[in-house]
């Protein structure tokens, strides 16, 4: 009998085992094809062009065979940095209130206002950010659609991802650290910032890690709200244009050439993307191993 059930242990382990590796695959499968996919569609542009004239082209003019990306580039930096330097802070900060200064009741209702605030559509964000935010951005100066309301929009769309995660690597700590420290005399400010934050760093890493590259990639409304001009921002109160926008507003009447350059703006994404995926994969083996 305890062999029999070893038996069937040792299947459902063996075929666990082919299907993880089998949807391990299958997902860096499909994160090559399209990577392949994008570099099939911008070789044209590539081959044409070289990658140097995309830098110092003096500016974004497809008709006369001009297509400096390096003020797209610049924005789309901006608001996306600008915008995880809002909702890093905001979200750790959600998460420490929700585990140690909310009453249980208030922790409850506020975990489910953030994921609400989640599930709200990138294209209502841009309304609140255009009727609402835009003006009284405008009393600063400008017509109020700039990087700056871009920035503060996206900030707080990304600002669940950053709350949820943490709440998550915080509440996978350990008991006996927090109730180790409290025997210890330590107060409740000096537990959350000596034990929990770095305890939950590589979790809460994770959280802004995600946010960022939901902000590399969000479309909708950094195009209602940036002011969509080609140049390079002198401030976050100058409009711009970011490469996601760049993309939505011109590929629908695109010519061959001109969309094949297109692509080669998602393919710039799609590598910055990667290299700060495996710069922080990097970054964390490296302290594991030094650890």
């Amino acid at each position: 009998m305890f062999q029999r059930q070893g038996d069937l242990m040792s299947r459902s382990d063996l075929s666990l085992r082919i299907i993880s590796r089998t949807l391990a695959i299958l997902s860096a499968a499909i994160v090559l094809l399209i990577l392949g996919f994008l570099v099939r569609e911008s070789a044209p542009a590539l081959q044409e062009l070289g990658l140097a004239r995309f830098f110092t082209d003096p500016g974004w003019h497809p008709l006369s065979g001009q297509f400096s990306l390096v003020p797209m580039i610049v924005a789309t930096l901006a608001t996306s940095l600008g915008s995880v330097a809002i909702a890093a802070p905001l979200g750790i900060a959600s998460a420490v209130f929700a585990h140690f200064y909310a009453p249980r009741t208030l922790a409850i209702w506020h975990r489910r206002l953030i994921e609400l605030l989640a599930g709200i559509p990138s294209v209502v964000f841009g309304l609140w950010g255009l009727v609402v935010l835009a003006p009284l951005v405008a009393r600063l100066g400008g017509s109020g659609q700039n990087l700056f309301t871009a920035t503060a929009v996206l900030g707080l769309m990304i600002l669940p991802t950053v709350a949820l995660l943490s709440d998550a690597a915080i509440a996978s700590l350990p008991r006996a650290w927090i109730q180790g420290a409290a025997a210890l005399g330590m107060q409740r400010w000096s537990i959350v910032g000596k034990v929990v934050i770095p305890g939950a760093r590589r979790g809460i890493g994770a959280g802004v890690l995600l946010a960022l590259t939901r902000a590399l990639g969000e479309t909708m409304a950094v195009l209602m709200l940036a002011g969509n001009v080609v140049q390079v921002p002198n401030s976050l109160l100058s409009p711009g244009r970011t490469l996601n926008a760049n993309i939505a507003l011109e590929l629908g009447y695109a010519s061959t050439f001109h969309r094949s350059v297109l692509f080669v703006s998602g393919l710039m994404l799609m590598l910055v993307v990667s290299v700060i995926v495996v710069g922080i994969s990097y970054r964390r083996g490296a302290s594991d191993e030094w650890r």
